[in-house]
């Protein structure tokens, strides 16, 4: 099966070394020629860095020549079974580029899209393979983080959600069925709580930014890295998640009572939070700081998958 990619930021690229390094041929595309250009050379680093760290089998040389770069829409979606869709997450950006495919794609080609919160039914409604569409949202970089959010529009076909599902896991990814649409997905509905509480508590004085972002980093986080919110509970009752949301509940129920007026970030708590991150991390550190958090996610995607080989 041949791969297209339409849109070469950060995720775009991000999935073309998913698929280049489970062995699929790759055609890249994008509206701006500069961007298309430069796309190998971004590719490059990133995968010298897995390489480095063991996360792929053969060279980046290996690798980088399974992908080539197409200046023109047609050329890149030629005959391709999977074309995963990663432009400007705007949905009249979207609408336009998907009535731009509808001469260009073959009868059984499937278009993913990584929104990151659009649904699919904000722009697949008025064009002619739309049973053929569905979102499959991934984490950046997907190449570090295999999860996957596969959600259908109303008119998304059984075959086509069935059919992603399996070549995500074929490439290694970890994919996860979202049954209906619905704001954020799944991911960024509960990143997004997170959030709210962690603005919030800022916002009330309780906790410096960095002792917030230390209770995670050093707390729930070590357990969230290879377990989910409901087997850490179920874990940490004698009785399991029962007993625990018999020990718990009534907690629970009262600090979700307390955030019934949910407000906007203000200019002025945004203002507060960029200084004092500034404090932490000038804005000159953010590309460096960005390229450790990377090679951090490459020391445990390594370590996991070390793990998990000798369970």
């Amino acid at each position: 099966m041949t791969i297209a990619i339409v849109g070469t930021g950060l995720v775009g690229l991000g999935w073309a070394i998913v698929f280049a390094r489970a062995g699929l041929p790759v055609r890249l595309h994008d509206k701006s020629p500069e961007q298309l250009k430069d796309a190998p050379n971004r590719m490059q680093q990133s995968l010298r860095d897995l390489a480095e760290y063991g996360l792929i089998q053969e060279s980046p040389e290996e690798v980088l020549a399974r992908c080539s770069c197409h200046e023109e829409l047609a050329e890149a979606l030629q005959g391709v079974g999977y074309v995963q869709e990663s432009v400007l997450e705007r949905v009249d950006v979207k609408q336009n580029l998907y009535k731009a495919m509808e001469s260009c794609l073959a009868p059984h080609t499937i278009v993913g899209s990584s929104s990151s919160g659009i649904p699919a039914s904000a722009f697949t409604q008025d064009i002619s393979f739309r049973s053929r569409c569905l979102i499959a949202h991934p984490v950046n970089p997907p190449y570090l983080a295999p999860i996957v959010e596969l959600v259908p529009a109303s008119w998304t076909s059984t075959d086509t959600v069935d059919a992603v599902h399996q070549l995500m896991n074929r490439v290694g990814q970890h994919p996860i069925r979202v049954n209906r649409e619905l704001e954020g997905f799944v991911l960024n509905r509960l990143q997004g709580v997170l959030l709210r509480e962690a603005w919030a508590l800022y916002d009330e004085g309780y906790c410096s930014l960095e002792d917030i972002d230390a209770t995670i980093s050093k707390g729930l986080g070590l357990r969230w890295s290879f377990m989910g919110p409901f087997e850490t509970i179920d874990l940490n009752a004698p009785g399991g998640i029962s007993d625990y949301a018999q020990r718990l509940g009534d907690l629970y129920l009262s600090i979700d009572k307390e955030r019934t007026n949910p407000q906007p970030w203000s200019d002025e708590l945004i203002s507060k939070v960029e200084h004092e991150r500034r404090q932490r991390l000038a804005a000159s550190k953010l590309v460096e700081r960005s390229n450790w958090r990377d090679r951090r996610m490459m020391a445990l995607a390594a370590h996991k998958q070390h793990q998990e080989a000798q369970e």
